[in-house]
């Protein structure tokens, strides 16, 4: 027995050991074991039997790995948790900490819209927008329904479901860039980008992007999703400059976003991606690829069918112009320009009402155009500028130069130029202020004042004429004479009261024009012989309003000008400018039907040439020209000016019933103003005719004009006979000066009245240059 035990001994050590081998091999059942030894009175659980082992240790094999996949599942879920949780944490400290560095939320507001000056024509229609967004803002009911669609449908789609952040959105765009391998899709709502381009700067930056995403919540919060969409449309970039849909139509289709039809609104909504890039005015083929893909989009969203993605497709949209083109531009540059003194600085949306007629505006640059398009090259004429007004001296056409696109100075209103022979109209309207009249004679004969010694244009001499004529032709040694007898400070004076601002020289070469003006000033002053001695103020403003017209911030006062003139001498000058266009130098500029008045100008070598002129209806003045003072090939105020003034003046007086210009076109006399002269009956003559003097009728007349004095026409008019006695032929008190009695001894007696050197041309070798010499030399004008 006892050896037995020993032998028992023995064993169970090494049962012992296998089965702390097994304890090993199944974790469970030794747990349970120990357990099991633990609780109880240390009895050992049944063991199973070696036939079984190696069963089991498969079973047990096969549910570790059972195990390990789910329990790996299990594992991802759990750190997804984490991570997410980690991640919200996260997100919820950057939102805290950049909130946190922005304003109070109490103090956010919509920054102003930059104001915009809408500038319009007299029958309401916009002839430019100013200011940096280039358009006005319109409400969401205004717009065509076509724009807000197209932009919702292309730029947010669930715009009206989200509440300013697009989780969805989002996604979408995140899993479509991933895709594609590049940015194809953004994930920013329109309520983000209105944020942004409201508060933010353009930069891509973390901060920059949570910012946004609180200000988006803020304005749904705060405002109607309509309310955020009409903001977002009148501040978003079209690109050319041109800020919201209103500014952006006018640019692109130049009309108002009001009328913008379905094919435009989609190529406008395809502008937003890449405003430069897809600009019809850079890639048309581009844009309207682009706005394939919106019409494309809006028929899937259930905006509009089939058959109206077909006719949009049809629809063409307005050929994008050159930018800031049109004669308009020169005008809303101008308005700019005078704002500033009428209301200040310009802090809200506003409208100027201008006197401009689009219709005259449009025929003004189309005649100016016209000229230069037929003979400008061959001619050397590359500017020309135009400029009518009223008789109130309102604007209402103004061309600025050839092509505003091409060059934004104002010929018209900046430039200074010589006028020439087109400023004798107040040379002589002083003279007859002084006392003479129409029918006054004066030599025309070579003239030395000091060292000048101006000459006709043609370098031939009339002998004896009369004003009328020696203004309807142009006559420059008259001039000369005429200017000496007012005396310089005199038709200075005369020419300020009319309109003239610039400074003039007082010597005697202003008779001829060579003190710069404006073409503006120049025409303005005209207008006064056209109104009957009014002072004609050119203005372009006529009122100044807010943009809902609910209070005036200015309005014009040029109802009641003062007189500059008196009706006499308004009358006598119009009769005396009628000849020269029916008999003179402005033939060209002849109106069918119509009473015309004017004056050509030209200066030395054809640098400059104008023609000014007027009707009952419109006083006009054009100029013709080039920038850098360049003479142009033999130009003359009543060769091109004189073209495209009639040109102009036959297009805007078309359908107008004609009237007679101020004096019915008859030679007036004032006996108060001139005693001895204006004593004389007045004669009454036709429209447009010259003095009775210088107009011989029969052929004896004709032949005694070539070959004599003019005695048989003193004898044959007993009254003319007496008014040329009855003028001084003496320097007495500054009267007329015959040129021989001239710069006698080399003193001329004017003092600083005398012109500069270069003014002129020197005296001729043959001065009996009086007479023409042939009837064909007559009847050819020669």
């Amino acid at each position: 027995m006892a050896g037995r035990g020993k032998s028992r001994d023995r064993i169970e050590p090494s049962f012992s050991g296998r089965d702390d081998r097994d304890d090993d091999d199944d974790f469970s059942l030794d747990a349970d074991d120990r357990v099991v030894r633990g609780r109880s009175s240390r009895r050992a659980a049944p063991k199973p039997s070696r036939a079984r082992q190696p069963e089991r240790r498969k079973h047990d094999r096969r549910n570790r790995e059972g195990g390990g996949l789910f329990s790996f599942i299990r594992r991802i879920v759990y750190w997804f948790v984490v991570f997410g949780i980690w991640a919200g944490i996260g997100v919820a400290g950057l939102v805290v900490y950049y909130g946190s560095r922005m304003p109070s939320a109490s103090t956010w507001a919509i920054p102003e819209r930059p104001p915009n000056v809408k500038i319009t024509a007299v029958d309401g229609s916009v002839i430019a927008n100013r200011g940096t967004t280039g358009g006005e803002a319109l409400a969401l009911e205004d717009m065509s329904p076509y724009i807000p669609e197209a932009i919702v449908a292309i730029e947010d789609r669930r715009f009206y479901s989200h509440y300013g952040v697009d989780p969805l959105g989002l996604a979408r765009a995140f899993v479509t860039n991933l895709t594609t391998g590049h940015m194809v899709q953004g994930g920013s709502t329109l309520t983000q980008q209105l944020a942004k381009n409201l508060f933010l700067s353009p930069d891509r930056t973390l901060e920059r992007k949570v910012q946004e995403v609180l200000l988006a919540l803020w304005l749904e919060q705060k405002y109607t999703k309509d309310q955020i969409l009409a903001m977002y449309l009148n501040r978003v970039f079209f690109g050319s400059n041109a800020y919201g849909v209103e500014a952006a139509s006018r640019r692109y289709f130049n009309k108002s976003a009001r009328d913008v039809n379905l094919g435009e609104a989609a190529l406008l909504a395809g502008l937003v991606k890449a405003p430069s890039r897809l600009s019809p005015a850079r890639d048309p083929d581009a844009a309207n690829a682009r706005a394939q893909v919106v019409l494309q989009t809006m028929r899937d969203q259930g905006y509009i069918t089939d058959d109206e993605v077909k006719t949009a497709t049809s629809q063409t949209p307005a050929k994008a112009k050159r930018y800031w083109s049109g004669a308009g531009h020169y005008v809303a540059d101008m308005v700019m320009d005078q704002l500033p003194a009428l209301i200040g600085d310009v802090k809200e949306d506003i409208v100027v009402d201008t006197t401009i007629d689009k219709t005259l505006e449009k025929r003004a640059e189309q005649s100016l155009s016209d000229v230069l398009g037929k003979d400008g090259a061959k001619l050397d004429a590359s500017q020309a500028a135009l400029v009518s007004l009223d008789g109130t001296g309102a604007i209402r056409a103004l061309v600025g130069g050839r092509d505003y696109a091409d060059s934004q100075f104002n010929r018209a209103v900046t430039a200074k130029r010589q006028p020439g022979s087109s400023f004798k109209p107040f040379v002589y309207a002083a003279a007859l202020e002084k006392g003479l009249t129409p029918f006054s004679v004066f030599n025309d004969a070579p003239i030395r004042i000091g060292d000048w010694t101006p000459e006709n244009y043609e370098k031939k001499y009339n002998g004896e004429v009369s004003l009328a004529t020696a203004l309807a032709k142009s006559l420059n040694t008259v001039a000369a004479q005429l200017v000496m007898y007012d005396g310089p400070d005199q038709v200075i004076k005369l020419a300020h009261r009319l309109g003239i601002e610039s400074d003039l020289q007082p010597n005697a070469s202003i008779a001829l024009g060579t003190s710069e003006v404006s073409l503006m000033e120049l025409t303005g002053a005209y207008a006064a012989f056209m109104n009957g001695g009014y002072k004609a103020t050119p203005h372009v403003i006529r009122r100044v309003t807010t943009a809902d017209g609910s209070r005036v911030l200015y309005e014009n006062t040029y109802d009641n000008p003062p007189r500059v003139l008196s009706e006499a001498i308004a009358a006598n000058m119009n009769t005396m400018m009628m000849g020269v266009i029916n008999q003179g130098t402005g033939k060209s500029a002849k109106l069918a039907g119509w009473q015309a008045a004017g004056k050509t100008g030209t200066t030395q070598n054809s640098r400059d040439a104008l023609f000014v002129g007027f009707t009952s209806n419109l006083t006009t003045g054009v100029w013709f020209g080039n920038d850098d003072g360049k003479p142009m090939k033999k130009v003359t105020g009543g060769g091109l000016p004189a073209k495209a003034w009639q040109e102009f003046m036959v297009a805007a007086h078309k359908g107008l019933s004609p009237a007679p210009l101020f004096g019915n076109g008859q030679f007036m006399a004032d006996p108060t103003a001139n005693p001895g002269v204006g004593d004389q009956p007045m004669a009454s003559v036709e429209p447009g005719a010259a003095a009775p003097l210088d107009e011989p009728t029969t052929i004896g007349s004709i032949l005694s004009g070539v070959f004599g004095a003019g005695a048989d026409v003193r004898e044959r008019n007993p009254q003319a006979n007496d008014r040329l006695r009855r003028q001084p032929m003496a320097p007495i008190d500054g009267g007329p000066v015959p040129p021989a009695d001239i710069a006698q001894d080399g003193d001329n007696g004017y003092g600083e009245a005398l012109p500069p050197g270069d003014i002129g041309e020197p005296e001729p070798a043959v001065t009996n240059r009086s007479r023409k010499t042939t009837l064909l030399d007559l009847i050819m004008g020669r």
